[in-house]
């Protein structure tokens, strides 16, 4: 399946390349985040609603979606109250519908997937929008991205030439420490290549220990997203994308990410 992994991986990177480039007329970005994870998201609640690990749970799928799309869609809305409110729909609509609905068995664990669904994709989701509109938010998102990507490249490919050990045998047996030694050491490397490229005002000593808390984090959203599947007992969240599964795979590692660069532009640098 390597074929299919690296041709996708061709044709969407150009494509995610300009849109977090251009953003005029539209915000090209921000259009694609909320497409993406607006399938993500349905992904998530079709995996939880067809396992039996669910307990019949049925979440609100289309109230998920929406809320995620709007979620992603809110930093560009200059409204000091507006997390707080989407926050507060978030948890209080769907108890109505729950309470409206004929069958009311698992209720509470229907809740808890909405809101989980809505946080875990749409409000981390939303970090990357944040990020892309601060000072130099362009390089930043970019930076973000890059260290990401190369954290699953080199953890990879070393993973698979000399992985012995396993990390996580119950969660991700494939997963070695080897190959989650070789991600931190190449997205170190790569986190010090982008500050030099982009101009990031960040020292080279930094640049190395921020790309190796962003490779930390990238590495736990992909486990956390095994855990997920492994408890729900699916393969892949879903077969849209040849050799990469579906579109909650493909993002399980950028998730925590957008928000780890988000917060450190936010608390250091700007």
């Amino acid at each position: 399946m390597l074929k299919y992994r690296v041709l996708i991986a061709l044709l969407l990177l150009p494509l995610l390349a300009a849109a977090v480039w251009f953003d005029t007329p539209l915000p090209w970005l921000t259009i694609m985040v909320a497409v993406w994870g607006g399938l993500a998201v349905l992904e998530f609640y079709k995996i939880v609603r067809h396992s039996g690990s669910g307990y019949g749970a049925v979440p609100f799928t289309v109230f998920g979606i929406s809320m995620t799309v709007v979620f992603i869609f809110s930093p560009h809305l200059d409204y000091p109250y507006l997390l707080p409110i989407l926050l507060t729909i978030t948890i209080i609509i769907p108890p109505i519908g729950m309470i409206l609905r004929r069958n009311k068995e698992s209720a509470f664990l229907s809740w808890v997937w909405t809101l989980a669904g809505i946080l875990y994709i749409g409000w981390l989701l939303s970090h990357y929008i944040s990020l892309r509109e601060l000072e130099m938010g362009r390089e930043w998102v970019f930076y973000a991205l890059l260290v990401t990507f190369a954290t699953d490249t080199f953890a990879y490919f070393v993973g698979r030439a000399w992985g012995r050990h396993q990390l996580a045998p119950d969660i991700s047996p494939k997963k070695t420490i080897e190959g989650t030694v070789g991600g931190l050491v190449g997205a170190a490397g790569i986190s010090v290549l982008a500050v030099w490229l982009f101009g990031l005002p960040v020292n080279y000593g930094i640049a190395v220990l921020l790309g190796i808390v962003v490779s930390i984090f990238g590495q736990i959203g992909d486990l956390f997203e095994s855990l997920f599947k492994r408890n729900m007992v699916v393969k892949d969240s879903g077969n849209s994308l040849p050799g990469h599964g579906g579109f909650l795979d493909r993002i399980d590692s950028i998730l925590f990410t957008g928000a780890i660069v988000y917060y450190y532009v936010v608390l250091f640098v700007n």
